[in-house]
């Protein structure tokens, strides 16, 4: 028996996913798509979890060994501790951060930007509920160092200022990027760059946490941007926008005068008449 051409299997091979195209399966290829996302981010954190638990030697090695170095060169430099001080506690620190987001969402409403202000508000939100529930979860102590240069209360692991710079940072950046020029837009990724790593830097040089705690905090900020931000990509493919790409933002529309459309308003992609007619 004769052997299809390549061309003829590719063809064929279209004509069947075609004809099994449709909501349910982009449901279905969503759904997929977002259970891997979501899973690929949350195994880092989860695998760090384990060895902060399990107190695997080679992570608690780095971890002392780090702490010991950087709280030396602290005690031998008062001027820079003061420095660290004030990034961590005025300029990255975490209420600082939340009110940046906050002001944020009121500027989305008065844009009549629901979903994209219900998104940032749900991140944030999320993000310190979650932190504040693993800390009292894990219980682990904080260094105690002698001499130390700066004192924290609380549990150790993830670092609140970590994670909270994570999403902040990300959620400020996802929305905001639209409005930014393309040749600028390397600019505010580089600010939220090293605010993050900035944040994570002070708070091991100051002597508050380990470096695992640090990972962990970056780790399961990424998990709470990724989960909110692939429920709002679903959002817009229901009313039929296109997927964007980190370079763009969350929703490149933002920077146009129009509001969100609603569900189920006539006329609009998406809409329970259009998809009614379609039907």
């Amino acid at each position: 028996m004769a052997q299809r051409p390549p061309r003829s299997r590719r063809r064929t091979a279209r004509a069947f996913l075609a004809g099994r195209s449709g909501p349910d399966a982009a449901f279905g290829t969503r759904l997929l798509l977002t259970v891997a996302a979501t899973t690929a981010v949350t195994v880092p954190f989860v695998l760090a979890l384990v060895l902060v638990e399990s107190r695997w030697p080679p992570l608690y090695r780095l971890d002392r060994d780090t702490a010991e170095r950087l709280h030396r060169a602290a005690l031998e430099d008062p001027g820079r501790v003061k420095v660290l001080g004030f990034l961590t506690n005025v300029l990255w620190d975490p209420v600082t951060m939340r009110l940046l987001v906050a002001a944020l969402v009121v500027w989305l409403l008065t844009r009549r930007a629901w979903r994209l202000a219900a998104w940032a508000a749900v991140t944030a939100t999320a993000g310190a509920l979650l932190g504040f529930l693993t800390k009292n979860a894990v219980e682990r102590a904080r260094p105690h160092l002698p001499d130390p240069v700066a004192h924290a209360p609380g549990f150790s692991f993830p670092s609140g200022h970590a994670m909270t710079a994570m999403v902040s940072c990300a959620v400020l950046l996802l929305v905001l990027l639209p409005l930014v020029p393309p040749a600028w837009r390397p600019l505010p990724w580089a600010l939220a760059v090293t605010s993050v790593l900035g944040v994570g830097y002070t708070r091991v040089a100051l002597g508050v946490h380990w470096v695992s705690d640090v990972v962990g905090g970056w780790l399961l900020g990424l998990v709470v941007v990724t989960a909110t931000t692939l429920v709002f990509e679903a959002w817009r493919a229901d009313i039929g926008r296109r997927r964007t790409g980190l370079g763009e933002g969350l929703e490149p529309e933002i920077s146009a005068t129009e509001p969100e459309p609603a569900l189920g308003t006539p006329g609009r992609p998406g809409s329970t008449d259009e998809r009614n007619a379609s039907g």
